[in-house]
């Protein structure tokens, strides 16, 4: 209730036209009443979701709608909800003047330009913006169940207060002000807590004494959750176990009222886990299912998710999970041997089992070898699951009956490799992007078009595929190629021996020349004799065999002229412009990182820092020489990720393997043509590592 006074300045600062005022009230919708003041209107509703009680949106708000006074009673707040830009806003098909209501057509709020459709497709909408808020809510029991206890700055145009449930205590801080503001807040209770931003994450500093100083800019608001030290730890553990309960069957966990627990609760601990997240370093905002995949693999479900992973830096990414479900009895070696394959307990009814990754399960990999052999369709109602075998693999595929033994890999890598038989080699992506997968793309290439018998062949595929949309690849499968490891261990092993025949013969070290300052004046004939004793002669020529093996995999990539995929282009002094400022403008960024934390290098990484931070007008000069004359060279697909590590050996050659680039980098960026060079310096690159 108002009192008289309070009432009359009401009506002066919104109801200037008296036919906005109803009996005591104003017949007016919130947006108008705020001059459709987009600050002002997010502080309103910040205020509801954070005082106690049930906050009640009126239909329309949401989006922003305008109103109608001139319509009598309540009418002008009461029009049609604008859906869409359509005939009567999508609220009905009939005739205009059949609606009971007009719809708004005030210029400013015209059902054209403020309805649902339009903000659905704009993340930056009122709708979007009002979607996060209730969404960050309802993660929040404060909120709904928990005490309110205001604070009294001696700023008065800063609303403070503290809502608290149990563990849980979110600071709320409003400035009700339209100028920047900065307030004192007497935290003396909160002494050794951290206030951590709700929405991105954000830490703010340690609360050290009573008074603790926040500014904010007009009209702004802050949600701070108070944290201790072990609750960030807590939050992050890669450690950390849950145990969840089900009444009749494990996929309770992932219905609709279940969900929101599992990927907050769970899911977003068990990915820091996983060697294959690429996302260690980030901080986790939210997990959305995309996709939902129940498959019946040998009468056991096997639920496979897609899911959006939103960090708190504004980026994204989709990766994929298989969950499976078994009795604990009888998972005790995939504990033992694979631990980070458990994803949580779960006691289902009286049964004790595990959730864990579906792709340590042994019949998963023969359902997924089915699905590519036979070209199987699994369908759902956003898309389907597509087995693609390839063009020279089907009839054998058919033919093929599976002795049924498989072994996932231990190797650290971005995504999980799988034995199948020891005939054929099935690569799973974590990390899903739509569009065409460079690795799928480039070997059925080299397998179909261009053969290039040093690539283990292209046996087919599994894509997520949807109407007007480009397929997702989720799964590679190659004939398997016998090796004896890479040539990263079979170098390191030449090395190993290098260096113990080099600290053996102390007295001969100093016959062995260094080698020519510049890679190109290098020749593999004037290797010094001692070298070539010590590491050996069959060693060389290998490596001389690797070059080969790589020109001739170049050779491949620029045969075809037709395909645009892989058809040769030139240089051009726009492209040599923009490489030189890719390269400098990562060449600063190094830099600049370099000088802000040379002191915390020690005395003589230091003193080789400042020297190369001296040199920096000489690496750019450097750098603008590709930028004084047009090259001839030809930009060609290239491997992408070409290192020693990408090659198997076989004991007399090489097989190249791995071509789907650098999985921190987009699809698009990945299929780009370059100059052959970059992967010839990855290489060397590798042997500098090596060394």
């Amino acid at each position: 209730m108002v009192t008289d006074e309070e009432r009359d300045y009401m009506y002066k600062a919104f109801a200037e036209d008296a036919r906005m005022k109803i009996n005591l009230g104003i017949r007016r919708r919130l947006i108008p009443l705020l001059d459709n003041d987009r600050k002002r209107i997010e502080l309103m509703n910040v205020l509801l979701f954070s005082l106690p009680g049930s906050p009640i949106v009126y239909y329309g708000d949401e989006i922003g709608m305008g109103d109608n006074y001139y319509l009598g009673d309540r009418d002008g707040v009461r029009t049609p909800m604008q859906w869409s830009p359509d005939r009567n806003a999508g609220f009905s098909k009939v005739n205009p003047h059949q609606l009971y209501l007009p719809v708004i057509i005030d210029p400013e709020y015209h059902y054209e330009a403020v309805n649902v459709e339009t903000q659905d497709r704009n993340l930056s909408s009122l709708l979007w913006w009002m979607r996060r808020v209730i969404d960050k809510r309802k993660k929040f029991k404060a909120f709904s169940r928990g005490t309110i206890e205001f604070f009294y700055p001696e700023n008065a145009k800063v609303l403070a207060f503290v809502r608290r449930y149990e563990e849980e205590i979110i600071l709320v801080v409003i400035n009700l002000s339209r100028f920047c503001q900065a307030v004192q807040l007497n935290l003396h209770e909160y002494k050794g807590y951290t206030p951590e931003e709700v929405f991105s994450f954000n830490r703010f500093p340690r609360i050290k004494d009573s008074h603790y100083t926040l500014t904010m800019m007009p009209h702004s608001h802050y949600w701070l959750q108070l944290k201790k030290d072990e609750d960030f730890a807590d939050a992050h553990s890669a450690e950390r176990q849950v145990t969840l309960v089900a009444k009749k069957s494990w996929e309770e966990v992932l219905s609709d009222k279940n969900i929101a627990r599992f990927t907050d609760k769970i899911l977003a601990h068990y990915l820091y886990r996983c060697r294959w997240f690429g996302g260690k370093s980030k901080v986790i905002q939210s997990i959305r299912i995309v996709n939902d995949f129940a498959l019946n693999v040998e009468n056991v479900v096997i639920r496979m998710l897609s899911f959006d992973v939103k960090f708190t830096d504004g980026n994204s990414n989709v990766y994929v999970l298989p969950l499976a479900f078994g009795d604990k009895a009888h998972l005790t070696q995939l504990v033992k041997d694979t631990p980070q394959a458990v994803v949580a307990e779960i006691t289902v009814g009286d049964t004790k089992g595990l959730l864990y990754d579906g792709v340590y399960n042994k019949e998963f990999h023969f359902y997924l070898f089915d699905l590519i052999a036979k070209g199987k369709k699994i369908k759902q109602i956003k898309g389907d699951l597509v087995g693609c075998p390839g063009k020279k693999s089907r009839s054998a595929l058919r033919k093929y009956v599976p002795r049924r033994t498989s072994e996932v890999l231990k190797a650290e890598q971005s995504n999980t490799s799988i034995i199948i038989d020891n005939t054929y080699f099935m690569k799973i992506f974590r990390k899903l992007e739509e569009g065409l997968n460079p690795d799928t793309e480039i070997v059925s290439y080299l397998t179909d078009e261009q053969p290039f018998p040093h690539v283990p062949s292209f046996v087919g595929a599994i894509e997520y595929q949807r109407p007007k949309k480009e397929p997702v690849v989720i799964c590679l499968m190659q004939e398997c190629v016998i090796n004896e490891g890479d040539a990263w261990s079979f170098t390191f092993d030449r090395l190993k021996g290098y260096y113990d025949q080099i600290l053996a013969t102390r007295a001969k070290a100093d016959k062995i020349s260094r080698p020519p300052a510049s890679l190109l004046d290098i020749d593999i004939a004037g290797v010094p004799e001692l070298v070539k004793e010590y590491i050996g002669t069959f060693y060389l020529e290998m490596i001389r065999l690797l070059g080969q093996r790589t020109a001739e995999m170049h050779l491949r990539f620029a045969a075809d002229q037709e395909n645009p995929n892989f058809s040769p282009e030139n240089f051009s002094t726009l492209y040599q412009r923009s490489v030189y400022q890719s390269m400098r403008g990562l060449t600063n960024k190094v830099l600049q990182d370099l000088k802000k934390n040379v002191t915390k290098l020690s005395t003589e990484d230091r003193r080789e820092a400042r020297a190369l931070l001296k040199r920096d007008k000489e690496i750019g000069a450097c750098l603008k020489r590709i930028t004084q004359k047009k090259y001839s060279a030809l930009k060609i697909r290239i491997h992408g990720d070409y290192h020693l590590g990408q090659v198997l050996y076989t004991g007399k050659d090489y097989v190249i393997i791995d071509f789907e680039g650098e999985p921190a980098r987009s699809l698009t960026e990945r299929r780009l043509k370059r100059s052959v060079l970059r992967d010839v310096a990855g290489m060397i690159r590798s042997f500098h590592y090596a060394a």
